[in-house]
């Protein structure tokens, strides 16, 4: 079973609290789909963090309104804010060192 929220409907409560890693995607993304199960299994071992994601062309204006001009883009909300990115494809040590920075 997934750990990631569709966060498209409701992204300001979402974000709202605590550590939050959103992956902005979209289907017909090849890298996108390389990443997800990258994600979920960073999901699984980090447990105090929640996880969610935001298909671009469904919400296009939240992508627009973090300036997601490319993807995979894996944006991390602290409390509300954004305070870091990540573009690209990466493994899951380096996206499990990205989020435990600001954990």
């Amino acid at each position: 079973m997934s750990k990631l929220v569709d966060l498209g409907k409701d992204f300001d409560a979402g974000i709202a609290s605590g550590v939050v890693v959103v992956d902005f995607w979209a289907t017909w993304c090849g890298p996108c789909k390389m990443l997800a199960p990258i994600i979920e299994e960073v999901a699984e071992n980090l447990t105090e963090v929640k996880f969610g994601q935001v298909d671009v062309d469904v919400y296009p204006e939240i992508a627009r309104k973090y300036n997601v001009n490319s993807i995979p883009n894996v944006c991390l909300f602290k409390d509300g804010q954004l305070v870091d990115r990540s573009i690209g494809v990466v493994d899951d040590e380096e996206l499990t060192e990205f989020i435990q920075k600001h954990i």
